[in-house]
């Protein structure tokens, strides 16, 4: 892996948040604020995955949780592709980009991986599952 990308603050925010002692609106705001790693498919694509109904973009909040994930796919890390992108650059841009409905999968292959599903003050509203252009509306768990 090439880039130096730490994330102290975001994975922090992750943890409290997972123990219950965090608050969603401060760790959200980090991750919009914090370069994330996320994995190239082929030349242009991001690399994501369908689960739920939902398309997940996968994102890494440093070299060794990207690292973890592309061992737990059995792929060789060296000339393994991805890209440094800004996490609100991701939930802005990326995901009304899917052009169905979708969301961030932060470091899956990771002891504390975070969803960020495709929600009003997650995403841009015209995505948003529970946004006014939807109907129907969904739970997350």
């Amino acid at each position: 892996m090439g880039v130096t990308v730490r994330n102290a603050g975001l994975v922090h925010h992750v943890r409290m948040l997972r123990a219950g002692a965090g608050d969603p609106l401060v760790m959200l705001a980090q991750f919009r604020l914090s370069a994330v790693l996320v994995p190239r498919w082929g030349d242009e694509a991001v690399w994501s995955a369908d689960q739920g109904g939902l398309r997940w973009i996968f994102a890494f909040s440093s070299e060794q949780e990207l690292a973890a994930f592309v061992r737990s796919k059995g792929l060789p890390l060296d000339g393994f592709r991805y890209m440094t992108v800004l996490g609100s650059r991701l939930l802005d841009v990326a995901v009304p980009g899917l052009g169905v409905p979708g969301g961030i999968a932060l470091d899956t292959a990771g002891k504390e991986p975070m969803l960020l599903p495709p929600l009003r003050g997650i995403v841009p509203d015209e995505v948003a599952l529970d946004g006014p252009g939807m109907t129907g509306g969904m739970g997350v768990g």
